[in-house]
């Protein structure tokens, strides 16, 4: 049996619908908070029958963070797929990011040892891999670099790795997966679901970074077919194409219909609303929109290769102009 942790999250949900069409006996995690009706919505993208699939999940209510729960959703177990985390960029949450995403991924791994896994595939990010001083792309030999200047999560997600790293060490078979910005449906009110609903309401501004980005359905046919594979003691990137902020944008406005964004926002006006934002959370307690963390990304330009997956597992990825199609069109039909 299979068992896929965060499976009410934008991976895990795509995960198991792919998992299931395989007829793979499924277990998935939940936390008591989690919305699990957003699972039958994901798999309405791909059946008219997501009750029928929902309803051959068995689910188990349990925390990265409660063993005794973690137990009982290993009992019969041969492979995990770890794709839950915490997800923020905010500093105050250092401590709940660390018990959620290193803890929690540690109990993942002590308890695939225990138990005797077959293989365990681990869900981290680009976050965590280092940069280059010149214009070549990142890739798997890029080793994080603790001196930058990194940001709560990732350096959560690199304290994850190395706890997967360690399981590797002690006898455990992994595969970790270093996704870019993962664009797919379902999620349209968290994660990359933002630049969705963002696109749609007609942005006039754009700003001057990129990243890679990748489609939901790749991730996870990369982390199944690697589950397969005779492969262990590996990471791959999975970023499909390059892009710019503003050429993503003005994709998504064109398949919307709404207008593209038409004017530069710089960094310094970035900081200078940053620091209205952090104004406006001391004096009325809102939620901060705004991060140093959130400028720094918006405004660098950093590229990555999957050239590894491409070479060594004949991978091809969806290229992100029909993944930005498919899911816009999606959104349309929804909102």
């Amino acid at each position: 049996m299979i068992l896929v942790t965060g499976g009410t999250g934008l991976v895990g949900a795509h995960l198991l619908y792919y998992l299931l069409q395989k007829n793979s006996f499924v277990r998935a995690t939940h936390r008591k908070s989690s919305d699990l009706e957003y699972i039958k919505d994901v798999f309405s993208y791909y059946t008219d029958k997501p009750d029928e699939f929902y309803n051959k999940i068995e689910w188990v209510e349990a925390n990265l963070t409660d063993i005794p729960s973690l137990h009982t959703a290993f009992k019969g177990i041969t492979h995990v797929y770890h794709a839950a985390a915490y997800i923020s960029f905010n500093p105050k949450n250092l401590r709940g990011l660390r018990k959620t995403n290193v803890e929690g991924t540690a109990n993942i791994v002590n308890l695939c040892l225990k138990y005797g896994i077959d293989k365990l595939c681990y869900v981290s990010s680009i976050a965590t891999l280092g940069s280059v001083t010149n214009d070549d792309p990142v890739h798997e030999e890029i080793h994080w670099n603790s001196e930058e200047d990194n940001n709560v999560y990732a350096i959560t997600k690199y304290g994850a790795e190395m706890e997967v790293w360690r399981g590797m060490q002690e006898g455990l078979k992994a595969v970790i997966v270093n996704p870019g910005v993962i664009l797919g449906e379902g999620f349209w009110y968290s994660g990359s679901g933002t630049i969705i609903r963002n696109a749609a309401k007609g942005s006039k501004y754009y700003t001057q970074g990129g990243s890679g980005f990748v489609d939901v359905r790749d991730v996870v046919k990369a982390m199944m077919l690697l589950m397969k594979a005779q492969v262990s003691h590996e990471r791959y990137v999975l970023v499909a194409e390059n892009m710019s902020y503003k050429d993503l944008f003005t994709d998504l406005s064109h398949h919307i219909k709404v207008k593209p964004p038409q004017k530069l926002i710089g960094a310094q006006t970035l900081k200078w609303i940053a620091r209205l934002d952090w104004l406006s959370s001391k004096l009325f307690g809102t939620k901060r929109k705004l991060l140093k963390s959130m400028i720094k990304s918006l405004t660098s330009n950093t590229t990555y290769s999957s050239q590894k997956i491409k070479t060594e597992h004949n991978f091809e990825f969806i290229p992100i102009a029909k993944t930005l199609e498919r899911v816009a069109k999606n959104y349309s039909s929804k909102s």
